[in-house]
């Protein structure tokens, strides 16, 4: 098998991350020749799914070919969005009141153009202009999969099903890793609680008829951010989600499990204390929407078999809100 330095290794993988689209040499193209990278394994091995369905690998010196980004796909984030607006109660005091996200709605409009200034207002306050095409991205502090995917992101607000959600619309290039996935999910809540969100949240907006509102991103109690297929499926409580985290009960250890794969890994976020894990675990899988109903079913499918009656989050429902049992099975 042919050795190829680490450092080598980790820039090939940095530079073509699952997604990027390879194409054989020399031309004319024939059918078959085009494929989506998988993976590069530790030897330098570019293993690729072809157009044609076939899986394939291919080694730099010895084969030709060509490595191309995949298109910019945007990706929707939606979180519930409030609004507020100051009254006089019977004693003529002053008292704040709430609007829920369908009366909320009304004043999409509003809300909408607001956003659109906070941001242009972020965006002329960039050091460049390259920092201001990655909106809210450019205030992503970490060097990882997230930085090199995620092109931008930026906050507007949609109606949907009569009611008014906060969206984090981004630009990404390229499959992001669970973990990625919800890195960029903890950045966007951690902006609409207190970076834009913040900003936003003291701006008066002008209703119409003399009444002024004030849009919040987040909310402290029963607030989620979910990508739009989840968000908007009525039948999402009771399927399996794409990815959830949990612990193992032998050692404690945070895990991630991805549905429809055997087994499971140790998340990157991992640490030495078990309740810690257990916290993590929760506030990941709150935070995305994911029950304890699902995560058992997630945990019994990756163990047991996806195709088993125990990885059907709808036998957990009515139970109790317990972390999933995994007994002394292993895998």
């Amino acid at each position: 098998m042919n050795t190829i330095p680490k450092e080598w290794l980790d820039f090939l993988r940095q530079q073509f991350p699952e997604g990027w689209r390879i194409r054989l040499r020399p031309s004319p193209i024939k059918p078959g020749s085009v494929g989506t990278l998988k993976y590069i394994d530790d030897a330098g091995t570019f293993h690729v799914r072809w157009n044609d369905g076939r899986e394939l690998g291919l080694v730099l010196g010895r084969d030709s070919f060509s490595i191309f980004p995949p298109p910019v796909q945007t990706l929707k984030l939606y979180m519930p969005i409030t609004a507020t607006y100051y009254d006089c109660d019977e004693d003529n005091l002053e008292v704040e009141l709430t609007m829920d996200s369908i009366e909320a709605a009304g004043y999409a409009p509003q809300i909408i153009a607001a956003m659109r200034e906070e941001q242009s207002w972020l965006d002329r306050e960039a050091e460049s202009p390259e920092e201001a095409e990655r909106g809210l991205m450019a205030y992503y502090d970490s060097d990882d999969g997230v930085a090199r995917k995620v092109l931008s992101y930026r906050f507007t607000a949609e109606v949907r099903n009569s009611r008014l959600w906060g969206v984090a619309e981004c630009k990404v290039q390229g499959t992001l890793t669970p973990e990625e996935l919800q890195s960029l999910i903890s950045d966007v809540g951690g902006q609409a609680g207190d970076g834009f969100g913040e900003s936003l949240e003291q701006r008066g907006i002008q209703a119409g008829d003399g009444l002024e509102i004030y849009a919040h991103l987040y909310q402290s109690r029963d607030w989620t951010i979910m990508p739009e297929t989840d968000r908007f499926n009525p039948h999402f409580s009771e399927r399996l989600p794409d990815a959830c985290w949990s612990v193992l009960p032998s050692d404690g250890s945070l895990i991630c499990i991805q549905r429809g794969t055997s087994g499971y890994y140790v998340s990157e976020w991992n640490t030495d204390n078990p309740e810690r894990n257990r916290q993590i675990a929760d506030h990941i899988n709150r935070e995305r929407g994911i029950s304890k109903a699902q995560e058992r079913a997630m945990v019994s499918g990756c163990m047991s078999g996806w195709d088993t009656p125990s990885a059907d989050p709808k036998i957990y429902m009515r139970d109790e809100l317990q972390p999933p049992r995994m007994g002394g099975q292993s895998m």
